[in-house]
């Protein structure tokens, strides 16, 4: 009988050893968590923009310095190959830089123009701690998408993050404290999902950032609209990679194995149906399906290694269950589609064809390496396909004429959309969703102000 008490477990996702115990944090550890959390921020909030250029800067240094750890970390916790993990790293790093560089023009002060009745401003000023609510599969990056906007608008930020990547949150915790940040203006919350109403019902807390499920997120965003408290939901996505006839399909098939594969799956803006104009799908498909096969499944650790395995063996059946219900209801597995023998989550690049509408793999999100491939008619009927879904997160549209791509792009309902290029989150320009993907946006000067007060100031002589 175990008597370690109450905690979470780190599971090495690719043997199923466990990697380490993490225990809970008690009623006391949280109240001492929050008030250092505020008492950082009554200090950070007053500091000038280039004293937090300068701790930002020394956080993407720390991180740099750290990547290798850092990475195998990632690789070992959830499951990504090792490059892919320090490559995650580094973007946290430059994330920092890009901050740090415009963080003073994006939160300056905007003349409102009142025709000569004195002088009227709007004011970015910060509002206190936020909430972040985070997943597993890019451990750091999701983390510090969210809350490096935060932090540079002068805010706090306490994580409760997901429970397989604990050693993660504590490792990027470390690097804050490591770059000279105040005490306790970002921590690393071990807790429970039932911890998260009583921090929203505190006022020291003035919000919530939340990337997750949608069950989740909406759970996440009522505690915090009953407490009268604004929240940036990125939720699930099932987004539409469409191929027009005139798309040139030496770079679109490989962008599509990147935009579909990358992480094994496991990312809310992959490109989860591909759909593609009758007059080339044959040939995009036989393509497709020759590039997924050649994907190695291995060990995260091993550079030769294309694909990991997922984070979870539960979510690798649940995965599983949705191309098998699929298949039942007359959709076809052209390559993968079969757990192999072995220890481990792993899961091939999957491909299924003749798909219809009330598939899960169309109608639900799948978060792993499924790829449903399905014929459009004609643009018109690509667009409809695309926007037949609760999600809205992101897509891509590839052809010839980016101007006509342009045009279909605005038809799409989404968050995003991504013209001759793979879907990315990036710091110059904001990232969310609309219908059951969520609402805010992280990144840009959109992030930056998600959690500050737009304050109007009017001087009338």
């Amino acid at each position: 009988m175990s008597t370690r008490g109450p905690g979470t477990l780190s599971v090495n996702p690719a043997t199923g050893e466990e990697l380490a115990f993490h225990p809970l944090l008690d009623d006391a550890s949280i109240e001492a968590a929050l008030a250092a959390a505020d008492f950082a921020f009554q200090v950070w909030r007053k500091q000038s923009h280039a004293y937090r250029a300068d701790k930002l800067r020394a956080l993407g240094a720390v991180l740099e310095a750290r990547a290798d750890d850092l990475a195998r970390g990632i690789a070992l916790e959830m499951g990504k190959p090792l490059a892919r993990a320090r490559a995650e790293v580094v973007k946290c790093a430059r994330l920092c830089g890009w901050y740090a560089e415009h963080a003073a023009r994006l939160l300056a002060d905007e003349i409102a123009d009142v025709n000569g009745d004195g002088q009227a401003l709007v004011r970015y000023l910060p509002l206190g701690v936020v909430l972040g609510v985070m997943p597993w599969n890019f451990p750091l990056w999701q983390v510090m998408r969210a809350a490096v906007p935060v932090i540079a608008g002068g805010n706090g930020f306490v994580l409760k993050h997901a429970d397989n990547v604990q050693g993660s949150a504590t490792a990027l915790a470390d690097a804050f404290t490591a770059a000279g940040f105040p005490d306790g203006l970002f921590a690393n919350l071990n807790i429970t999902r039932a911890s998260i109403p009583a921090l929203l019902a505190d006022p020291r807390i003035v919000g919530a950032s939340v990337t997750a499920g949608v069950a989740a997120g909406a759970s996440v965003a009522a505690e915090a609209g009953r407490n009268l408290k604004r929240s940036v939901l990125e939720l699930g996505g099932s987004d539409p990679f469409i191929v027009l006839a005139d798309a040139d399909l030496d770079r679109a098939v490989p962008a599509a194995i990147e935009a579909r594969f990358q992480n094994s799956g496991q990312v809310c803006i992959a490109a989860k149906r591909i759909i593609v104009e009758a007059p080339v799908a044959e040939e995009f498909t036989h393509r497709f399906v020759e590039a997924a096969r050649s994907l190695r499944c291995g060990d995260p650790l091993d550079p030769s290694t294309d694909m990991g395995p997922l984070a979870r063996v539960r979510a690798r059946a649940e995965l599983h269950a949705q191309v098998e219900q699929s298949v039942a209801m007359g959709a076809t597995v052209l390559a993968g589609g079969v757990i192999p023998p072995g220890p481990g989550a792993f899961y091939p690049a999957t491909v299924v064809t003749g798909i219809k509408r009330d598939m899960p793999v169309f109608r639900e999100e799948t978060f792993g390496p499924v790829a449903a491939i399905i014929v459009a008619k004609d643009a018109a009927d690509a667009v409809s396909i695309a926007n037949d879904s609760e999600f809205g997160l992101c897509g891509a549209i590839w052809s010839r004429d980016a101007e006509r791509a342009r045009d279909i792009a605005s038809q799409v309902a989404t968050g995003g959309m991504f013209i001759n290029a793979v879907a990315v989150s990036d710091p110059r320009v904001p990232i969310g969703g609309i219908k059951h993907s969520g609402y805010g946006r992280e990144l840009s000067h959109f992030g930056i102000r998600e959690f500050c007060n737009a304050q109007m100031q009017w001087i009338r002589q």
